[in-house]
């Protein structure tokens, strides 16, 4: 599937999208596991536990593209592009809430 740039021509677009949504997903979604648990979880499981699930959904989707669609393709390059993002996410995690700047995960 080609990406619509609106006439631009942005070599490797679509995999700039990918990198870009898992990225934003295992930022926010890591944040958001903290607060459905309260802060019972430590930063190093929880960010564990949003990057193995950014991970497995971006795998899960390419599967069910190659499996149950006809005029979709699934490539190993769009689970390479996801899952960089997801450790860019955790990473931005990590680097944004370091030693200097902590994140108060107990209440």
């Amino acid at each position: 599937m080609d990406l619509d740039t609106g006439g631009l021509n942005i070599p490797y677009a679509d995999k700039i999208v990918h990198f870009t949504f898992y990225l934003v997903f295992a930022f926010v979604g890591s944040l958001s596991l903290r607060e459905r648990t309260s802060g019972s979880l430590g930063l190093r499981k929880t960010l564990i536990i949003g990057l193995i699930f950014a991970i497995l959904y971006g795998m899960l989707i390419e599967v069910l593209q190659y499996t149950l669609t006809t005029d979709r393709m699934a490539e190993f390059a769009d689970v390479l592009a996801n899952t960089l993002g997801a450790f860019a996410g955790i990473g931005l995690i990590r680097w944004f809430f370091s030693k200097k700047n902590p994140l108060k995960w107990k209440f």
